[in-house]
């Protein structure tokens, strides 16, 4: 793609609110997690009903991603995404009404339905915006905000359920009322100019369907590994274990951005070898660690590293398949949130009796990954990649 002016900023007054959407869409997911008690009470209901708020909302979006970007592509990113953010708002504003927990969450069923749009349509909105060889930063920036979201929303939730939980969802439904003023770029495609659904079952999509599944079942999702071992096993209070997590969100938040940076100017190849290399060696041993002094600068180091994998990742689908950007992006964040939802079903029973085993093994699924990006930018999809690649 041609460069459209001397400007090389990725992020300006045109290009915020994609960012800004981007920090919406795990705010949004994660706005439960520190607001159990608060749940439980207000509808009468055990730490597993409340769960489904949570798991409901990524097992809908994970379902809706494989078929979301595509969608969007056909009918028209701004049509979608302003649409998205409207349903998204709507939802979360009946949720902070909602007078049971059934009701609660088929609300967040909806909000995850609705969010299965947002980031494949407004990284493929900011493809199409950004010139190839800055791709990478604005991924990373975009990777930035979305660290953001995820970080700030248990803590923000956490301080507005000291007057009542429903104002957390208010919030939601006002950013997303307002992101709805500012949709993504991209006009309906006729049948002629329908986005193509074969490529998205090339053998380049595959590995990248195996390295995004493999990367969140484990390294990537270490983050609730690490915060049920602080507060099971090191005896650390939910409210210390919660600005851990926030502490390390920070990190991965300051460090997307240079990942992008050090994709565009060395490359791909060259920056996953020694970017997931370091991640990986620096996240293995710390199921060894038992002292919480310890563990703690150890686990936000690691996190920093790891911001590496969902930068790339999500950098190599918007390039894979040109003539279906938002598809290619949707189905490898599919696999992306399946693996989000599953790690913890095999890890954290593990945990218990084998820190040590538990986040090798996790870490360990980070191989997978790593030679999926090395694959990948063998693919001709990614011949215009900086000259530091393979």
């Amino acid at each position: 793609m041609p460069e459209r002016s001397t400007d090389t900023r990725v992020l300006t007054w045109d290009t915020l609110p994609l960012y800004l959407g981007g920090l919406m869409g795990p705010f949004g997911t994660m706005v439960v997690i520190s607001i159990y008690p608060e749940l439980r009470a207000s509808f009468d209901a055990s730490t597993e009903g409340v769960t489904w708020s949570f798991s409901g909302y990524l097992f809908a979006m994970a379902a809706l991603l494989l078929v979301s970007g595509t969608i969007g592509e056909r009918l028209g990113r701004r049509r979608v995404t302003r649409a998205t953010f409207v349903v998204y708002a709507a939802a979360a504003l009946a949720a902070a009404l909602a007078p049971t927990l059934g009701w609660f969450i088929a609300l967040r069923i909806v909000m995850g339905m609705a969010n299965a749009f947002i980031t494949p349509l407004l990284i493929a909105g900011l493809s199409e915006v950004i010139p190839a060889s800055r791709l990478g930063r604005a991924v990373g920036v975009y990777a930035a905000f979305q660290a953001a979201g995820g970080a700030v929303a248990p803590f923000v939730s956490g301080v507005i359920a000291e007057v009542d939980w429903r104002w957390s969802f208010v919030v939601v439904a006002a950013l997303a009322a307002v992101l709805a003023l500012r949709p993504a770029e991209g006009e309906p495609r006729p049948d002629t100019d329908a986005p193509p659904i074969r490529p998205l079952f090339q053998p380049r999509m595959i590995r990248l369907w195996a390295a995004a599944f493999a990367a969140a079942a484990g390294p990537i999702g270490l983050g609730v590994i690490v915060g049920v071992r602080l507060r099971d096993g090191l005896g650390v209070s939910s409210s210390a274990a919660g600005a851990v997590l926030l502490m390390s969100g920070l990190a991965t938040m300051a460090t997307s951005a240079r990942w992008g940076s050090v994709i565009d100017r060395i490359g791909g190849h060259r920056a996953s070898l020694l970017a997931v290399s370091a991640a990986l060696v620096a996240a293995a041993p710390l199921g060894l660690i038992d002292s919480v002094l310890v563990l703690v600068p150890a686990w936000i180091v690691a996190a920093a590293l790891l911001s590496y994998l969902p930068v790339n990742l999500q950098r190599l689908a918007a390039v894979a398949v040109p003539e279906n950007r938002g598809g290619a992006l949707s189905s490898v964040l599919s696999f992306r949130f399946i693996g989000h939802a599953a790690g913890p079903l095999v890890f954290l029973p593990m945990l218990d009796s084998a820190p040590g085993r538990t986040f090798l093994a996790a870490t360990a699924l980070g191989l997978i990954t790593l030679a999926g990006f090395l694959l990948a930018e063998r693919d001709p999809a990614n011949s215009h990649a900086a000259p530091g690649s393979t």
